[in-house]
């Protein structure tokens, strides 16, 4: 019975985060490299605190955050973050396993995600940002066919460090 379940398990699958994802979450983030993104998480116990947060944040429709299933295992997180001003724009986020890295997964979420966004939070544009080096995450906005607007100048933050972004979006 447990193969035939296996088959029909979705290869990814985004559901929002819970409380204990935090160990898993915490692991992917200290293990990973994550150049291009700045996490302010140093420790379980403020990740946990950032997964606490999570209910409030989505009531308040500030921000949507989900973990990233692969059959199953957790492997990453993504989210869409809601312009407080412009509340029919969300920006899109999104963190991979190293181990899981180049399996198209985020391009899978990033596709989950904007579904999300566009049907159930009636948004009509949604941006992705990208530190320019990071290629990676560009080939995921073209992959997913965000159409590529500019470069934003010392837009991101990474330590005491700026960089110029890459702009994506699609609209709705």
């Amino acid at each position: 019975m447990r193969e035939i379940q296996f088959l029909f398990m979705p290869k990814v699958k985004i559901r929002p985060q819970e409380l204990f994802d935090a160990e898993r979450l915490f692991d992917i983030i200290t293990h990973t490299n994550l150049e291009f993104i700045e996490f302010p998480i140093k420790t379980l116990e403020e990740e946990r605190y950032f997964l606490q947060l999570n209910e409030a944040k989505r009531e308040a429709n500030f921000e949507h955050n989900f973990s990233i299933l692969y059959y199953g295992k957790l492997v990453g997180a993504c989210g869409i973050r809601i312009d407080q001003h412009r509340p029919w724009i969300g920006e899109i986020g999104y963190f991979i396993d190293r181990e899981y890295q180049g399996k198209g997964i985020a391009t899978e979420a990033v596709g989950q995600l904007e579904k999300f966004g566009f049907e159930r939070l009636d948004l009509q544009r949604i941006v992705i940002l990208m530190d320019i080096r990071n290629l990676a995450s560009e080939r995921v906005a073209q992959k997913c066919r965000y159409e590529k607007e500019g470069i934003m100048k010392r837009v991101h933050r990474v330590g005491e460090d700026y960089y110029d972004c890459f702009l994506y979006a699609k609209t709705r």
